[in-house]
C-alpha cells in the first residue's frame, strides 16, 4: 500500500445521517445544507447534511464533523481509504466514509475529533480548517 500523505479541509457545520423509507422522496429540508448527499438504495433513503437542517422527529445520527481528502484524487489511486481509515481504526475512532466523482470524505463524532486530527497530524497528513459561509 502506498504511503500518502494528504490535505484534509474540515467542514465548519455539524453534520448528520438521517434515514428514511425507502421510497420516500428526496427532502427539500436537505437542500437547505451547503453540503448534502442523498443516496437511495432497495432498503433506505439516508440524507447526509448540516444537522441544524434536519427537523425534529427524522431519524438521525448527529453530531458528526466532516473531512474532506484535498482532491481530485485520481482513480488509478490504491488505497487511499483504507490508508486514512487504518489510521482512525488503531486510533480506536469510528468513521463513515463515502466517496464522489473527485475525493473520498470522512465523518467522525465531535466527541472525537481532537483524536482523529492528533492520529491524521502523526502520521504526516495535514488539516485546513474551513470558514463557514
Amino acid at each position: 500500500m502506498e504511503d500518502y500523505k494528504f490535505t484534509f479541509e474540515l467542514f465548519p457545520a455539524l453534520m448528520a445521517i438521517s434515514r428514511l423509507h425507502p421510497k420516500a422522496p428526496f427532502p427539500s429540508w436537505a437542500k437547505d445544507s451547503e453540503f448534502t448527499v442523498m443516496t437511495r438504495t432497495p432498503d433506505e433513503v439516508s440524507i447526509i447534511c448540516a444537522e441544524i437542517v434536519v427537523p425534529k422527529g427524522i431519524i438521525a445520527e448527529r453530531g458528526y464533523k466532516l473531512l474532506r481528502i484535498k482532491g481530485p484524487l485520481d482513480f488509478s489511486l490504491i488505497g487511499v481509504l483504507s490508508s486514512v481509515l487504518t489510521i482512525l481504526a488503531d486510533a480506536k475512532i469510528s468513521v463513515l466514509a463515502f466517496s464522489t466523482y473527485d475525493t473520498d470524505y470522512i465523518m467522525v463524532k465531535e466527541n472525537d475529533l481532537e483524536r482523529a486530527l492528533a492520529a491524521l497530524y502523526k502520521q504526516g497528513h495535514t488539516v485546513n480548517i474551513l470558514k463557514a459561509k
